[in-house]
């Protein structure tokens, strides 16, 4: 025979009782159906397991153990498909982000930090039509980007606050001709391709291309690139072209990652929120969540430590 959970119910129920016929009336079975299941048990198991004489039935030292066992395993099948009333109860808080090295981090310490909440992620590239998601009222929370003089724009349904304000980089070939420059002059690079990711509605690339313009030149050449990052470094690699990139950039063998010398780009990362749907200690949570996120970021980058060194060394001198 095999044990199922009819049988364990049938041991349970006389370690309860006290008594086989208390048991057989508790399951609602006869006293001979029960005295028959509980003998093929202990056959099947090789051991008694109840001692049993005029005064009821007591569970043997192995019986103990197996009724112990058969509560637990009833425990967890009683469990199959009920969750907590807690757990029912939590609510969604729908999250729009754009594209930043920080958002796994964030969400993985928001979930840790706010564990009455259900976090869903909606990727979004433009910080234009996250502002839309959330004056929509189909996002409560989100990480948008915008550009130094040009904030985020959006309306009174919508409160924002800046995460980390950034230089932007450019990612090289390891064997570009700028290679062994500790940071590079935008106007060396006039005569590369670009790969540059497509407008976000919150700047981007006026920013770049009014930089450039400042610099006395315009790309000779610029593709539009919006997907794989790690695809993205395969072209650059391969001498393809060169691209502005977040400085937290890890990059893979044969790229090179280098600030541009006096910082002409800076990208502010912005958490921006709808009052009326999220508390301020859940927007403190996510800002502090995404904060330590950025700041592991900032750990696994030499080339942003090495910047901030020299840059903030030589502004306190």
């Amino acid at each position: 025979m095999e044990l199922e959970l009819r049988h364990l119910r049938v041991l349970c129920a006389i370690a309860d009782t006290g008594s086989v016929g208390r048991a057989a009336a508790l399951l609602g079975y006869t006293q001979p159906a029960v005295s028959t299941q509980l003998r093929r048990i202990e056959r099947h198991l090789g051991e008694p397991l109840f001692d049993r004489d005029a005064s009821g039935a007591r569970a043997t030292p192995y019986g103990a153990e197996v009724v112990a066992q058969a509560r637990d395993v009833l425990a967890r099948a009683d469990a199959i498909g009920h969750r907590p009333a807690a757990a029912r109860a939590r609510r969604t808080l729908r999250v729009a982000a754009t594209n930043s090295p920080m958002l796994s981090g964030t969400m993985s310490r928001a979930r840790t930090r706010l564990p009455e909440l259900s976090l869903t992620m909606t990727s979004v590239y433009a910080s234009s039509r996250i502002v839309e998601l959330l004056e929509e009222g189909a996002a409560d929370v989100a990480i948008a980007a915008d550009y130094p003089g040009m904030e985020l724009r959006h309306s009174a349904a919508v409160r924002h606050r800046g995460i980390v304000t950034e230089p932007t980089f450019v990612a090289l070939p390891a064997r570009h001709r700028l290679r062994q420059c500790a940071q590079v002059q935008l106007a060396d690079l006039a005569a590369d391709e670009w790969f540059l990711t497509p407008d976000d509605g919150a700047g981007w690339p006026g920013v770049f291309h009014d930089a450039c313009a400042a610099a006395g030149f315009a790309p000779v050449a610029v593709h539009e690139f919006l997907g794989d990052p790690t695809q993205l470094q395969s072209m650059i690699a391969d001498g393809l072209g060169v691209s502005m990139v977040q400085p937290t950039l890890r990059p893979i063998p044969n790229v090179l990652v280098k600030p541009l010398a006096g910082s002409p780009l800076w990208c502010r990362y912005v958490l921006a929120w709808r009052p009326d749907a999220v508390t301020d200690d859940v927007v403190d949570a996510l800002f502090q969540s995404a904060t330590a996120a950025y700041r592991d970021l900032v750990a696994q980058a030499p080339h942003l430590r090495a910047w901030a060194s020299r840059t903030w060394t030589g502004a306190g001198a």
